[in-house]
């Protein structure tokens, strides 16, 4: 069974930088967008940013300019750089892969991340 699994999240005092990763396991052929959601406790998990198969980005305007997104299609995996970082960037930051198939043609409309904590102190 196909998983997404983040790391690179933890603390940091504002202004510094954090770097997330996701990478899919199992064998798959394409995922057509990867990208980063992240929630709050008690508000909508929210756009981070996101990136296409064909390299294709969107941002949240609160990151851009200090948040890049890039993947690797060979290797499944989306990462996030997160520059500049602010203490409202706190937050619980989830992985997102849509429209997944698989060598076997199977499909996947969408798979999430398990979450990984990104906590940045003022």
């Amino acid at each position: 069974q196909v998983q997404l699994v983040e790391s690179g999240g933890g603390l940091v005092q504002a202004g510094g930088s954090l770097r997330l990763s996701c990478a899919a396991s199992g064998t798959i052929r394409s995922i057509a967008v990867m990208g980063w959601y992240r929630q709050v406790p008690g508000l909508q998990r929210e756009l981070v940013a996101f990136v296409t198969s064909g390299r294709t980005t969107n941002y949240a305007d609160s990151v851009k300019g200090r948040f890049t997104v890039s993947r690797d299609n060979t290797k499944n995996t989306v990462n996030l750089q997160m520059n500049r970082l602010k203490p409202e960037d706190t937050a619980v930051y989830y992985c997102r892969a849509d429209d997944l198939i698989y060598p076997s043609g199977d499909y996947t409309y969408r798979l999430w991340g398990q979450g990984t904590q990104v906590t940045v102190s003022s």
